[in-house]
């Protein structure tokens, strides 16, 4: 195991530095490390299994190495084959969703709801999404991101899933779907449920701070 968080480095077998554009292997890790052990942590939020495939990830890279076509930078690289070894992580532990993740908010969003016009439902005035002024310029921030990275957090494990799948790194649903073990129906639920969470959360601890 890669261990990222106690500072050691661990062994990289030996290869030539510089074939096919590349740098030093044994540098990756210097490098690369704290970036792709806070992406897998993000997403699979543990740390013990983040250092597994991070791991799994530089010794991928090590073995494919030829590969390397200079087409994206050596981070964006390495970051492609650190998804597919969460995707195959999800593969491995696919389990049906449960209750509580397609459940949780359910309470709290009835309150933001009343019923309108012929019986139809509306946002509760005081309690409807607020506009964020200047949104564009959170993105640049580095304590935005923070605030958002708490507040995913918050998440149920496989809505987070589902979402950072999805939303973040741009797989199809229907590979989400296969995944994760779930239905179209129920990565619908997943992600509508996670954009209204992270919507309140990033509200208040953020955009109307």
């Amino acid at each position: 195991m890669i261990s990222l968080m106690s500072g050691e480095t661990p062994s990289i077998p030996a290869a030539k530095a510089g074939r096919s554009g590349l740098s030093d292997p044994e540098r990756w890790l210097e490098e690369y490390g704290d970036f792709l052990f806070k992406f897998a942590l993000t997403r699979l939020r543990d740390p013990s299994q983040a250092e597994d495939v991070v791991q799994e990830t530089l010794l991928a890279a090590l073995k494919s190495g030829q590969g390397y076509a200079g087409r994206a930078s050596e981070k964006t690289w390495l970051a492609g084959i650190l998804k597919n070894k969460i995707c195959d992580y999800y593969r491995k532990c696919s389990r049906e969703i449960s209750f509580t993740d397609l459940e949780f908010y359910a309470s709290e969003e009835e309150d933001r709801f009343e019923r309108g016009v012929l019986g139809r439902e509306a946002w509760n005035h005081e309690l409807a999404p607020q506009q964020w002024a200047k949104a564009g310029e959170s993105l640049d921030n580095e304590l935005f991101w923070k605030t958002y990275g708490d507040c995913a957090g918050k998440l149920p494990k496989k809505v987070a899933a589902a979402f950072h799948l999805r939303e973040v790194d741009g797989v199809e649903s229907k590979e989400v779907c296969a995944l994760l073990n779930i239905s179209d129906r129920n990565l619908w639920v997943m992600l509508h449920r996670a954009r209204m969470a992270l919507r309140r959360c990033l509200e208040i601890n953020w955009f109307t701070k």
